[in-house]
């Protein structure tokens, strides 16, 4: 089936697209139950507006009785933090973030890879784009597997240039201009001591299927990732047409 134009009319007239954004992270994760080795587990993420959230030690609650202070410490006097050294309004940007996140259960919940879907907000502003680059960027130095997912047809600008020009790399797979949808998966590996990004770059279009994009779990074990399924799967249970 083709990509539906999820942010015009006629479809959005019934459809809001963040239905699609809510719904598609979960059958993804429906399809990487199929293809994934144990023990690497996946888990979506929605996080709307300014929601922000760290994964460790947010998984189970102190026994009750339990106390955060250590024995050692018991007499010593408790921490007073120090008067601000600045307090004014700040307004962060809104910001929707709609991924799926890859770990591997044997470290520690290590996260091995990230899949992120695109949203309006993340392409609205200078600022917002540049703030999705920079968390892709920072995912990619830590050896983390990414993929970009952009849909939005309502913005033209492309995500993934972006990322090269802060790298200071070039696909010649772009076009000039660069298409405002595509799918990409980009990972980081090393020759010697030389830094090496391989991408996997798929333009996407209005009437056109998705494709399947890989996953890397290691540097030499990746697994497939078939969009049009997730997607497919996504639009038939919100009874998108």
């Amino acid at each position: 089936m083709p990509l539906r134009d999820h942010f015009r009319s006629p479809l959005d007239d019934v459809h809001s697209w963040d239905e699609l954004h809510g719904m598609w992270p979960a059958m993804i994760v429906r399809e990487l139950v199929q293809v994934l080795p144990e023990p690497y587990y996946a888990a979506p993420g929605v996080h709307l507006g300014t929601l922000y959230e760290i994964d460790v030690a947010t998984y189970r609650e102190p026994p009750p009785g339990h106390s955060l202070i250590k024995e050692d410490d018991a007499q010593a006097s408790p921490y007073v933090a120090p008067s601000p050294t600045l307090t004014q309004e700040a307004h962060l940007p809104q910001e929707d973030v709609y991924e799926i996140r890859i770990y591997d259960s044997r470290r520690n919940r290590r996260l091995v890879a990230a899949i992120e879907l695109v949203s309006p907000s993340n392409k609205d502003r200078p600022e917002s784009r540049a703030n999705f680059v920079s968390k892709v960027a920072a995912l990619l130095k830590q050896d983390v597997c990414v993929s970009i997912v952009d849909v939005v047809s309502i913005r033209c600008c492309n995500l993934y240039a972006e990322l090269l020009s802060l790298v200071a790399c070039h696909d010649p797979a772009l076009s000039e201009p660069p298409a405002g949808m595509y799918a990409v998966t980009a990972r980081m590996r090393h020759d010697g001591s030389l830094p090496i990004m391989d991408n996997w770059y798929y333009q996407l279009d209005i009437g056109q299927p998705l494709p399947t994009i890989p996953i890397w779990l290691t540097v030499s074990q990746a697994i497939s990732l078939q969009l049009e399924s997730s997607y497919e799967e996504a639009c038939r249970s919100l009874r998108i047409d």
